[in-house]
């Protein structure tokens, strides 16, 4: 053989094994793990052995770290999803418009999102709901005595919302003659309110009576009737899934499992 056709056959043999090893990284890439759950329908995993859970820390109680493990209400309901299905959950933090616009869901970057998410029609465009499992309303958070009951209090003044959240909407619609300022997380728009950056913060009523439990200089003054629910989202037409969540959620609502974990992160048992 000649030193040419040496170099050619070598060429092909390389040219064939990185055409061989793409090949195999494209099916694993678009491959996933399918389990069953306990009615025995078929679920597709992004991950072998795991429930992949999006969400955007921290939301607490719902969601956040304590030490180096993450908690909270959500994580408890989606454990007992998890061990319907035999997997474990693995949760992945994430920004919340990556969540709410379907964009992480889409992208195989998780199997559900629990974020504290409250289900809006614009959201339904985006991804599929499970029932919905708690009810929500937005809250406003003052420093202690700050005398703030209203928005219309707050004219002239500053309030702090966090993006891409149901209480950024009510207060585009309803805070008029107030200064608003806008956070990324959770976490910023409390910090905000404490150290008096702003007179106030608006967000669900759960998060902000957990904060002020445990920040006695803060008070919530009032709740806005918006009548929210939260759902767990799943990607759309992710039938499978959603139905499982539909039925662990049933379940445990009706051998009070939910009871136990809604008195464990909110010290009393949910209104009937």
């Amino acid at each position: 053989m000649s030193a040419r056709s040496a170099r050619k056959r070598q060429y092909g043999i390389s040219l064939t094994a990185v055409l061989t090893a793409a090949l195999l990284t494209a099916v694993t890439a678009c491959s996933s793990t399918k389990t069953s759950g306990r009615s025995g329908d078929e679920v597709q995993l992004v991950a072998s052995g795991k429930l992949t859970v999006c969400t955007h820390l921290p939301y607490e109680p719902f969601q956040f770290k304590q030490g180096k493990k993450i908690v909270g209400f959500d994580v408890d309901l989606v454990d007992l999803v998890a061990e319907d299905l035999g997997v474990e959950q693995k949760i992945v933090d994430t920004p919340f418009e990556g969540i709410q616009s379907g964009e992480d869901l889409n992208a195989s970057k998780c199997d559900l999102a629990a974020a504290g998410m409250t289900i809006t029609p614009v959201r339904e465009k985006n991804l599929d709901f499970s029932a919905p499992y708690f009810e929500a309303t937005q809250a406003l958070l003052t420093g202690k005595g700050g005398k703030y009951d209203s928005l219309e209090d707050l004219k002239g003044r500053k309030l702090g919302v966090q993006q891409s959240t149901t209480g950024e909407e009510y207060a585009k619609e309803h805070a008029d003659g107030v200064t608003v300022r806008h956070y990324e997380d959770l976490a910023l728009l409390l910090s905000a309110v404490k150290t008096g950056q702003v007179d106030a913060g608006i967000n669900d009523n759960g998060v902000l009576y957990d904060y002020a439990k445990k920040n006695p200089d803060t008070e919530v003054t009032t709740e806005f009737d918006t009548g929210e629910q939260y759902g767990i989202g799943v990607r759309t037409g992710n039938d499978a899934l959603r139905e499982q969540i539909d039925r662990t959620l049933e379940k445990a609502k009706a051998d009070k499992r939910y009871d136990k974990l809604y008195k464990k992160w909110f010290g009393t048992e949910p209104k009937k």
